[in-house]
């Protein structure tokens, strides 16, 4: 699905390798990347990921996934992974903190580090036929953050990509995704975990059939 263009993708790697060759100090993207960047450090959550999952994004997911909270999206955490030789080169099997998930390409030149998607981590065989994905720049694979995905091992070359967990509360705040419990709440700072105390309203979605 096309995402960004081209230049803009171009820009915003330049952005990235400035604030990553700084002294800011930085947070790991997640418990699985090494290297990587969080997009609120840069101050980019509320000019670019939040019109992105609010304007485009939500009208599209409510149509594609009504089932698992495509329609009431009102949290995320969006990072930017990096995969170079001498860093991380691969990413295993797992599924994501998220109810959906996009995965966008930004770019470099690369050999290698295709996506690959089982079935939703909680069915029998779910890794039997992994369907394989490869990179388009600007280009956004759309998935449920249940879903068993990983990353090939890298050839060549720097592989970055934008990567945005969406999160609906109204159906996290029942099921934990992690754990596929009731979750048990404490209370953190900004979109913490996508959690709330308050159930959010409801929308109705349309669903194409």
């Amino acid at each position: 699905m096309p995402v960004f263009t081209a230049p803009f993708c171009q820009a915003l790697l330049e952005e990235l390798e400035h604030f990553e060759q700084s002294d800011m100090p930085k947070g790991r993207p997640n418990t699985m990347n090494n290297y990587g960047v969080l997009l609120h450090e840069l101050g980019l959550d509320e000019p670019l990921v939040t019109p992105l999952r609010e304007r485009f994004l939500q009208p599209l997911m409510a149509l594609l996934y009504p089932d698992c909270g495509g329609g009431w999206l009102d949290s995320h955490r969006a990072f930017v992974v990096k995969y170079a030789p001498g860093q991380d080169r691969e990413l295993g099997c797992h599924y994501d903190n998220a109810e959906l998930t996009i995965n966008v390409s930004l770019g470099k030149v690369f050999t290698g580090g295709a996506l690959y998607f089982g079935g939703l981590f909680q069915a029998p065989s779910a890794l039997a036929s992994p369907l394989e994905v490869e990179h388009v720049v600007g280009q956004g694979v759309l998935h449920r953050g249940g879903q068993l995905h990983g990353a090939r091992p890298l050839g060549t070359g720097e592989r970055w990509n934008l990567i945005v967990w969406l999160r609906a509360s109204a159906v996290r705040n029942r099921l934990c995704p992690m754990c596929c419990r009731k979750p048990d709440l404490v209370d953190d700072e900004g979109f913490g975990d996508g959690f709330t105390r308050e159930e959010p309203p409801t929308v109705d979605v349309c669903v194409m059939t």
